[in-house]
Parts: C-alpha cells; structure tokens; sequence
C-alpha cells in the first residue's frame, strides 16, 4: 500500500458499500473489514471484496481510519449516536456517509468526540455488483463537508473514478429531492411502457425501449444543461 493510504472500515453491505469499498480498494487503500448480517450481504460482500473480514461494528470503526457509514437514513441517526456512546469514535478518523438528504450535521456525536465529518453520495442509482464500479467512472457525487476538508471528499471522489461536485448543507435536501424524483419518474415510465407493450404481445419490451428511453434521456439531459448555462 502506498504511503497516504487509508484503513477503510465499510458499515453495511447492501448495495452501495461494498461497491464503493471495492472502488476505494481500486485506488490501493486497504480494506480493513465490512459489515455484514444477512446471507445476501454476506456474499455481497465476498464477491466485490473477497477476503476482506465481516466484522462487528465497533470494533471495524476502532480499526479503521477512513469509516463509510452505507446504512439506510432511518439508521445512521442511532448508529453515529451510538457509537458515540460507547466511545468508539476517534480523533482525526475520518466518517463518511453516504446519504443523499443529509449533510455533515448528522454527523455531529463523531464530530464530537473529534472525527472529520464528510458527505458523499453518488448521483446513481446501484445494482450491487461489479456492474457499478464502471458506472461510478461516468458518475457525479455530492459532497458536503466544512470547507478546510472540502478537499478530502472531493479527493477521495476522484479516486473512485467520480466528479465531484458541492452541495451545501442546506441544500442536501432539495438535491435528495431531485435525485430521488428522477429515479422514481424513471422506474416509473418505463414500468408503464414495458407494461403496455408487454399487453400488445411484444417480446423482451425492456430491450426494445432501451435505445428509445436512452436516447430521450440524453436528449433532456443536454437541455438541461443548456438551461443551466442560460
């Protein structure tokens, strides 16, 4: 391992940590552990950081230096809490979450006890599988964090193969808004459609609107940029 390289220590293996474990692991940090209670996280887990050791909590947080914090919303609440709690937090550990509606502000008991808070969520929707780390090269991530360790995230986001781009802490959010809309809106639609040809007898409707869904999509993406240059 290359000197600058982080202990990473990955909380929860549903379908963004070991993905984004896997992505770090790439730009030569070390896996440290991940964490992993069910048998489809379990070999989740094995699959994208093969032989990294499942873990309990605090002792995977104790051991690492860099902690990705992958749990669902309704959990990293009692989870920084609790940790915090037994003392486990760290001066100078660096905590990221990945949730899209939360800044750094939830992150206040690591904080506490002297831990460097960071916000990074990926702009994609995840499978869970290696599928993705080629994805998160064509991937946006949002990252919040007080400006002196602004650079880290928006480091540790290049190293994954990612752009980084800042949304501030009152602004997570309405960005969790806008990402949660366009993947609700695109499920959605294309669920209908499938729906409909899928009636008229057509076979494999998912493959006969791929270039039609990615093409309109495209098309509305540039115009939306071209409205944001306006």
């Amino acid at each position: 391992m290359r000197a600058g390289r982080l202990g990473v220590g990955v909380v929860g293996a549903g379908r963004v940590g070991p993905v984004l474990g896997a992505a770090l692991a790439n730009a030569e940090h070390a896996v440290v552990g991940i964490t992993a209670v069910s048998e489809s996280s379990v070999d989740r887990a094995e699959a994208l950081l093969p032989g990294v050791p499942v873990l309990e909590t605090p002792a995977l947080v104790e051991r690492s230096e860099l902690v990705l914090l992958a749990v669902p919303d309704d959990q990293l609440v009692g989870l920084v809490q609790g940790l915090a709690d037994a003392g486990i937090w760290q001066p100078g550990q660096l905590v990221v979450h990945t949730s899209p509606e939360h800044g750094v502000g939830i992150l206040a008991p690591a904080m506490a006890a002297g831990a460097i808070p960071l916000a990074i969520h990926p702009a994609m929707a995840f499978t869970g599988t290696s599928v993705d780390l080629a994805r998160l090269r064509d991937a946006y991530c949002a990252v919040t964090a007080p400006s002196p360790v602004l650079p880290i995230a928006q480091a540790l986001v290049v190293e994954m193969g990612a752009e980084p781009f800042v949304v501030a802490e009152q602004d997570r959010p309405a960005y969790a808004d806008a990402v949660r809309a366009a993947v609700s809106f695109s499920t959605a639609i294309v669920d209908q459609s499938a729906g409909t040809l899928s009636g008229i007898g057509v076979e494999h409707p998912g493959r006969v609107l791929g270039a039609l869904v990615r093409s309109a999509v495209d098309n509305a993406l540039a115009a939306a940029d071209g409205q944001s240059r306006l």
